[in-house]
């Protein structure tokens, strides 16, 4: 059985957990109390030293970092929809994965951490920048398609959604990104879906 590590307000525990179930894979959610330090246990720190989540177990492969373990479970588990084996198509997906630990989490990922965990270290007026041009590239890029790269949903679009659909918990609006709302629904209604504390699963019919 896949064991995840993971806290259930992160983002980037919920992108793990949302690919497991888009593949219909059975795993055991462990739930790591961040607010209490769990993340900096011994018992932790012995999956990742770097005391962060998510952590993914699969047999005796363990894994850290969202984004990578989305890499290993589209390839282990998945099809080559979900990450393509050759070059140019996979670099067009992995691209995505670099934006999610760059532009991302210096915009609507930081904006959140200020306004729904209270962190101190964070430069409100640079992040609410980064929102704006990351969410603008967004909303542009979407105009051209539905999903971000290759006509099909792929993990570029699993890595990115969490924090962009979790927006206005860091109070960043997404009425002018109307692209970027209509990509949010589509990836709600993909069969497995699930959400999280602030983004609603679609009304079942």
């Amino acid at each position: 059985m896949i064991q995840l590590y993971g806290y259930e307000l992160s983002g980037n525990s919920y992108k793990v957990k949302l690919m497991l179930s888009l593949l219909g894979l059975d795993y055991e959610w462990v739930k790591v109390d961040l607010p209490r330090g769990a993340h900096k246990q011994p018992e932790f720190l012995a999956l990742n030293s770097f005391g962060q989540v998510p952590v993914l177990v699969d047999g005796n492969t363990i894994l850290a970092d969202a984004q990578a373990i989305l890499v290993y479970l589209a390839r282990q588990y998945g099809t080559e929809g979900w990450l393509p084996l050759e070059p140019e198509p996979m670099s067009r997906v992995i691209r995505w994965l670099s934006t999610t630990a760059g532009e991302v989490r210096l915009g609507p990922e930081s904006a959140r951490l200020y306004h729904l965990f209270k962190a101190t270290d964070i430069n409100l007026e640079r992040v609410n920048q980064k929102s704006e041009f990351i969410l603008t590239q967004l909303n542009n890029h979407l105009s051209e398609g539905e999903w971000l790269e290759l006509g099909h949903p792929t993990i570029a679009d699993v890595a990115v959604f969490p924090y962009i659909a979790l927006a206005n918990d860091g109070k960043i609006s997404l009425e002018p990104y109307a692209h970027v709302q209509a990509w949010i629904e589509r990836l709600k209604h993909l069969p497995g879906f699930i959400g999280m504390i602030g983004i609603q699963e679609p009304a079942r019919v």
